[in-house]
C-alpha cells in the first residue's frame, strides 16, 4: 500500500509540472507525507525529473519560503 502511495505521488507530479508554483507545493506536501526511505527515492526522481525540465528547477531554486531546498540541492 505504501509503494501505491508512492508511485500516485509521482503521477500527480509529472501531471502538474506544467505549472511550477503547483509542483512545488504537490513537491513539498508530498515529502512532509513520504517516509524517509521514499523521501530519498523522491530525491533521486526528481534530479532525473529535472534534467528535462531546467524551467522548473531553475524555479525551485529561486522559489521564496520553499521548504524543499534541500530536496533540489544535490540535482
Amino acid at each position: 500500500m505504501a509503494r501505491a502511495f508512492y508511485n500516485y505521488t509521482l503521477t500527480i507530479l509529472e501531471k502538474v509540472s506544467f505549472d511550477p508554483e503547483l509542483f512545488k507545493k504537490e513537491l513539498e506536501k508530498a515529502y512532509q507525507s513520504l517516509l524517509p526511505h521514499e523521501r530519498a527515492e523522491l530525491k533521486i526522481w526528481l534530479q532525473q525529473f529535472l534534467i528535462h525540465k531546467p524551467q522548473l528547477k531553475l524555479y525551485l531554486q529561486q522559489a521564496d519560503q520553499f521548504d524543499g531546498q534541500k530536496i533540489i540541492a544535490a540535482s
